[in-house]
This record gives structure tokens, C-alpha cells and sequence, in this order.
């Protein structure tokens, strides 16, 4: 203030960029969570993907002398190795996290392929799907629940040897 009680220009600069800082800063923050969200689930999308491909691919490679409960146990126990990270694991036809169930996992015993060109060989089938939208594995941010999916579900299937 000068002597008769007026504002500097310094001053009213400094008040118009803390009321601009207060405007951006929401925009800001929901870009920062928004980057974090949608990295950490296209993470956990990567490691449900290759958690099911190591499940069937488990299964398909036990010994031919295995039995069909002994290839589902190697099959569930390499989910729940590629799921473990994430505190996610497969138990049951569920899969499970802090002991809520959040999703589905279907482990098949052999059956006939879906798409193999050799007649009469048989797959295993594993199938996991995980409603991220109801149990995020990052607290919620508003406004991020329109980008990120309701569910991620991937299977896959290898031939047993």
C-alpha cells in the first residue's frame, strides 16, 4: 500500500496469481491422479493378461501322468503367482482381494480345443475377470470412474502336451 491506502501493482499481481494457482490447481491434480489411475490399471490389465496365458500354460505342460486336479492346482497356482503382487488371488472360481470377493476365475480341466487345426487335441481354458470399476485398486479420484473399465477380463487356452 502507498501512503493514501491503495494496493500496489506488486501486491494485487500476487492475490491474481494465487486466485489463478486456486483455479488450476483442481485441474492439475485431477490430470496427476488420472495419469497414476489409468497407468497402474493398464499395469494390472498387463498382469492379468500374462497371469492367465501362465495358468492354462501351466497346466498344459504337467506331465501327461498328471492328474486333471493336480494340472487345475499348477494352472491356480500360477495365477496366484501372477496375481500376487496386486494382492489378488484365485480361490474357488473366485478371485478374491483383502478377502472380498471382486471378480471371477474359471480354470477348465482338458477339453476339446476351440481353435485347433489338430483334430481331437485337447486345451486347458483359463478365464479371469475382474470388476475394476466396483473394487479400484487405487482409491478413487471423482471424475476418473468415466475413463477407467468396468471390467477386465482376459482368457486363454493351450493345447496339453
Amino acid at each position: 500500500m502507498d501512503t493514501h491506502g491503495r494496493v500496489t501493482g506488486q501486491r494485487r499481481g500476487r492475490g491474481a496469481a494465487a486466485v489463478e494457482f486456486a483455479l488450476v490447481l483442481p485441474l492439475l491434480c485431477l490430470l496427476l491422479f488420472g495419469i497414476v489411475s489409468y497407468g497402474y490399471m493398464l499395469s494390472f490389465r498387463q498382469a492379468i493378461s500374462q497371469a492367465s496365458a501362465e495358468g492354462a500354460r501351466a497346466a498344459a505342460v504337467a506331465p501327461s501322468a498328471t492328474s486333471t486336479t493336480d494340472r487345475l492346482a499348477r494352472a491356480e497356482q500360477a495365477v496366484n503367482s501372477g496375481l500376487g503382487t496386486y494382492g489378488v488371488s484365485c480361490s474357488g472360481g473366485a478371485l478374491r482381494r483383502s478377502g472380498q470377493t471382486v471378480g471371477t476365475c474359471s480354470i477348465s480341466a482338458p477339453q476339446a480345443c476351440t481353435a485347433s487345426a489338430v483334430a481331437g487335441s485337447r486345451c486347458v481354458k483359463v478365464t479371469l475377470n475382474y470388476q475394476y470399476r466396483s473394487h479400484s485398486l487405487l482409491p478413487s479420484f471423482p471424475g476418473l470412474g468415466v475413463v477407467l473399465p468396468d471390467n477386465l477380463n482376459y482368457g486363454s487356452e493351450a493345447e496339453v502336451s
